[in-house]
């Protein structure tokens, strides 16, 4: 069965036509939250490509048909050179104040001695440098001389955490309500450029912390042009295809055709080749006429893979190893595990870019411009520069005919140390066995490259196909896209104590590691494949209340800031939330795995959140659920779903024990919550979002365990009621996730549309989920929070929680006999 997810472009040579989007973002190289490129464009030779952050992190392509050259791959960006640097390249002081001054303190003669003097940048997160800020309002004066600073292209380089106006000069020059989750450059107004002074020019800035964290760096930055594409023609691509492991470009370049392969071998059979961080990136080239032709490919990868920030200096080798000719590059600084938090990229270990080792087969090191130059001219590059550089492989493939030729590019990173772990830096599971290295790594990659595509192809068609099979095209492609991405928002190790860790980090949703309600909507997707890996991301849960550091009688939130896994640092916990949480997912691991083995060796621990759920789960007080952003709630009906199936979950692992007494405690109590939550959520014809408040609805995608786990604590009418009445609630881009605002959570719906008894009723639900990924303009990794009335991204991208999305999936795994989709 052919895999879908298949983008046809125009192919008329040359016709520049845009292509219909398929994804927001396409995975290319897809290991961790640190080794995850993507390109942005739904064509891949349009823009660069970029970190799942949006921090550019090139890949380069170029193909060379007899003498003429094309780009099949990335694009040159655009780069910015601070002038008025921001911390990112430099440390600089300001004078501020967290009390309100007066009215002119923007302006540059406004006498500010009294302020404090603070390095940048301002943030509530104790584990970057700079200021610590924590209160509500924070007013910064920086002042700075543009003595042969050319005003021209000059652009205001910011990142902020909440609301903002900054003024140069006294002239207000950017204004925000909300928060970014990266660097941005904005141009400044020619009108207050031509007012900058030759000395004391000043920035200045009010900003406001209305939720969550707090962070403020800005600063003046100049853009540089990129070098441009002389003697070199954009390659027409033809088509795009996803697949759970790879993403397939079809390009025309002239007399050859290309098909430009990125796997990333993801198989969660296998945890040495999941965590192996190494990815392929094939070409096969073919002849489309009836001649030979003299073709040489080009693959680049730039240094910033290996920097948080372009401004690091690195250290770059080429060597031999094997059958493999390798480029190395490396921070010279080296600052392992010394930062964390949500925007930042690797800054220690190095990254590989190997080819197989041959007289046709050229490396070296230089700028992007001169790289580019230098295949062209069919020359090679050098440079003395120690930042911004790539790393450059060039292969000679004589007389490509009809039966075509096949190159194999590597692209590894060895990150040396992977986490800290309660205080203890350990390193990447596939570092277990001590005798390996990256270098074996990489050749065993190479060597073992057909049998592992062939894994990956028979597994590519299997998913598809039960995809297909539980619940339709459509769901499968979105199954297909988030296969990937929820693998790589997680880091496999091995703990001091011997357990399996596979640790999610809240990429841009604040950068949690391990957080529990981010582990629980990821869950089908790994009980699916091995729910070895679901245990990995609930063992640190278990340990932390087990070694006595948590003590709390409900489950904690998170295990500290990724990369440092020391301890939650979430300000609030979650107590109905993580408990249920917790508690469901050790009964689906039971349900699995066909024992409750797992659940036997934390039983006291499990004992210990049953029983604060059978106090406190049902009404619950006004707190937090995993939808935090949508503020505290009290009598959440949701929220009290979960902690039924929760003490559900708890009495079918009793009963698997032989706990009889205990199992028929807990079953009564759960039946007895269940038919009392039906009369006090009642509202009509659905069921309302917080106990006896009428007039108002939520998903109610917690009962989604009552179906799949076979409880049957509501009747088949309350599905129906509630499911009946979402269809009359949905937006064109998707089902709200409650009646106080109009965004949602795409994982949820998925959950939701599992209740359903008709195939027809769940594509109702996925149809617009689809609408949404192949039609919003937010040109990100996977977003699970989306406006459903335009479609764009609310906040998160890259996130695991599309994992979710498998449970239609793991229902028709558990429940064979369930309605299933076809086509």
């Amino acid at each position: 069965m052919k895999s879908t997810l298949v983008l046809l472009a125009t192919l008329a040579m040359g016709s520049g036509a845009a292509a219909q989007q398929q994804a927001p973002a396409y995975p290319l190289i897809t290991h961790d939250p640190y080794f995850s490129i993507w390109s942005a464009s739904d064509t891949l030779n349009s823009t660069a490509t970029r970190h799942w952050t949006g921090a550019t992190q090139s890949l380069n392509g170029l193909v060379k048909v007899d003498g003429v050259t094309y780009r099949v791959l990335g694009k040159l960006d655009n780069s910015y050179e601070g002038v008025v640097p921001t911390s990112e390249d430099q440390p600089y002081q300001v004078k501020y104040t967290e009390t309100e001054p007066t009215t002119s303190w923007m302006d540059p003669a406004y006498d500010d001695q009294s302020w404090k003097t603070g390095t940048a940048p301002f943030s509530d997160n104790s584990g970057l440098s700079g200021t610590s800020w924590k209160s509500q309002d924070l007013w910064t004066r920086r002042t700075f001389d543009s003595a042969g600073l050319s005003a021209g292209n000059l652009q205001l380089k910011i990142s902020h955490d909440d609301n903002i106006t900054v003024y140069l000069n006294g002239d207000k020059i950017y204004e925000h309500n909300g928060w970014l989750n990266k660097y941005v450059y904005l141009p400044i107004p020619d009108a207050v450029k031509s007012k900058l002074k030759s000395t004391g020019n000043v920035l200045a800035v009010h900003i406001r912390n209305t939720a969550g964290g707090a962070f403020l760096d800005a600063g003046l930055s100049r853009q540089v042009e990129a070098p441009g594409d002389q003697g070199i023609e954009k390659a027409v691509q033809t088509s795009v295809n996803i697949n759970a492991t790879q993403t397939r470009y079809q390009f025309t370049c002239g007399k050859v055709n290309l098909t430009l392969t990125f796997t990333s071998p993801l198989l969660m059979s296998d945890l040495s080749l999941l965590s192996r961080p190494v990815s392929y990136i094939s070409y096969k080239v073919v002849a489309n006429d009836d001649a030979t032709h003299q073709v040489q490919l080009y693959f680049g990868a730039s240094t910033d893979l290996c920097v948080n920030v372009p401004s690091q200096p690195v250290t770059t080798t080429q060597y031999t190893t094997g059958k493999l000719s390798v480029l190395k590059a490396g921070t010279k600084v080296q600052p392992v595990l010394q930062k964390k938090g949500d925007d930042l990229r690797i800054d220690w270990g190095y990254m590989y870019v190997a080819a197989p080792a041959s007289a046709n087969t050229v490396q070296y090191i230089s700028t992007a411009g001169d790289a580019m130059k230098a295949f062209v001219n069919e020359s090679v590059a050098g440079t003395q520069q120690d930042k911004e550089l790539v790393l450059s492989t060039v292969v000679k493939l004589a007389d490509v005919d009809k039966t075509g030729r096949e190159q194999l590019f590597l692209l590894g990173y060895d990150d040396v140390y992977a986490l800290q772990y309660f205080s203890a830096n350990i390193k990447a599971w596939w570092k277990n066995d001590t005798t390996q290295t990256i270098d074996k790594q990489l050749n065993i990659a190479y060597d073992d490259y057909a049998a592992v595509i062939k894994k990956c192809s028979l597994f590519n068609e299997q998913l598809h196909r039960d995809a297909v099979n539980a619940g339709g095209e459509t769901y499968a492609k979105l199954c297909e896209l988030a296969y990937r991405q929820s693998i790589a928002a997680h880091k496999l190790a091995k703990s001091p104590q011997g357990d399996i860790l596979f640790l999610s980090k809240e990429n841009f949703s604040n950068g949690c590691i391990n957080t529990v309600d981010v582990t629980y909507p990821s869950a089908p997707l790994f009980l699916l494949y091995n729910p070895d890996l679901l245990k990995g991301m609930m063992n640190g849960i278990f340990y932390f209340s087990e070694s006595g550091k948590y003590t709390k009688p409900y489950a904690a939130h998170d295990l500290g800031t990724y990369p440092l896994a020391n301890g939650q640092v979430y300000d609030e916990g979650m107590p109905v939330e993580e408990s249920g949480n917790m508690l469901i997912l050790a009964g689906a691991i039971a349900r699995a795995e066909g024992n409750a083995g797992y659940a036997k060796k934390h039983w006291k621990t499990l004992t210990t959140w049953a029983e604060y759920l059978l106090k406190e789960g049902f009404d619950p007080a006004n707190q937090l659920c995993t939808d935090d952003f949508a503020g505290h709630l009290a009598r959440n009906t949701n929220l009290s779903l979960k902690a039924i199936a929760g003490i559900r979950s708890y009495a079918m692992l009793a009963k698997q024990l032989g706990y009889a007494s205990v199992a028929a405690k807990y079953e009564k109590s759960a039946k007895e919550m269940a038919a009392n939550w039906i009369k006090l959520a009642d509202d009509g014809d659905h069921f309302s979002l917080a106990f006896e408040s009428k007039n108002t609805w939520s998903q109610k995608y917690n009962m989604v365990w009552d179906k799949v786990l076979n409880f049957n604590l509501f009747p088949a009418t309350v599905y129906k009621k509630e499911t009946d009445y979402y269809l009359t609630r949905q937006h064109k881009y998707g089902l709200p996730l409650d009646s106080r605002k109009s965004y949602t959570k795409s994982d949820w719906i998925m959950w939701t549309a599992v209740l359903t008894s008709t195939p027809a009723d769940f594509k109702a639900f996925v149809e617009p989920i689809y609408t949404y990924v192949t039609g919003t303009h937010t040109r990100v990794p996977l977003s699970d929070w989306h406006e459903t009335t335009d479609g764009k991204m609310v906040g998160f991208q890259a996130r695991s929680v599309v994992g979710g999305y498998f449970m239609k999936m793991l229902d028709a795994k558990f429940n064979p006999t369930s309605v299933s989709v076809k086509r």
